[in-house]
């Protein structure tokens, strides 16, 4: 029987006591969920930072997932700061760690909402603060709607990685951030702007699978949302061969 290949999820950390008095961790199913149906094996990875080759080694895939934090302006450079930035510094330190060592590694990286940005900081890139202080635009980036309903189209480019998985120049997506990539790292090109021209997708152009989108595809929204998905876990089954 085949080996199924492992795909680690980074998760979040909590100090509410809401489910416990002491420090937690967080992830919602869907997100684990996402992977199964194509093959792909979740686990989930705690805040370890001396065990960070030890996680790559015996994972073929990683995946940054969102969530309800921002990244320190410092990081990128910037030392102003916004009202609605909330930090959770060891989160983004030991994303940043994986992020960096998965790309050495070759090693197929989804960055999801907040890990697409973590992803654009990891390799050199910037963020805005907060998207209305940057563009004036009718779109709502925080949508009303439920998460699992189109918010906004995505322009896809052509020849781009997301354009080969989903096949398309368009696509809908749900939207849930008040940040957004300013500038894109140096390693990294644009693959998806919302109408707007908020930056929506980056990847590496010179990875085999190295893809942050600023939306949820974990939600299944529409079918592009799924081709992501089954290209993310065909990429770590061919990482696995190559490394076996």
């Amino acid at each position: 029987m085949d080996t199924l290949p492992v795909i680690g999820f980074i998760l979040d950390h909590e100090t509410a006591p809401t489910y416990s008095k002491l420090p937690w961790y967080a992830m919602r199913e869907n997100y684990l969920h996402a992977v199964v149906p194509y093959g792909g094996l979740p686990i989930a990875l705690p805040y370890v930072f001396d065990q960070v080759d030890a996680y790559l080694d015996r994972i073929d895939a990683l995946v940054v997932i969102g969530g309800d934090f921002d990244i320190d302006p410092k990081l990128y450079g910037v030392n102003e700061s916004h009202e609605r930035i909330m930090l959770k510094p060891t989160r983004t330190d030991f994303e940043l760690a994986m992020c960096r060592q998965a790309l050495e590694r070759q090693m197929p990286i989804l960055g999801i909402c907040g890990g697409q940005q973590a992803l654009n900081v990891a390799c050199g890139g910037s963020l805005m603060l907060h998207i209305p202080d940057y563009v004036q635009s009718e779109i709502e980036h925080e949508q009303p709607n439920p998460r699992n309903e189109v918010g906004h189209s995505v322009q896809v480019k052509q020849g781009s990685l997301l354009h080969r998985l989903v096949g398309a120049n368009e696509i809908g997506v749900n939207s849930a951030h008040h940040q957004a990539v300013l500038q894109c790292a140096p390693s990294l090109v644009v693959s998806g702007t919302a109408p707007d021209g908020i930056i929506e997708a980056i990847e590496h152009p010179e990875h085999p699978y190295c893809l942050g989108v600023q939306w949820h595809p974990e939600y299944h929204v529409t079918g592009a949302d799924d081709k992501i998905w089954e290209g993310f876990v065909n990429a770590a089954k061919h990482y696995q061969a190559s490394n076996a």
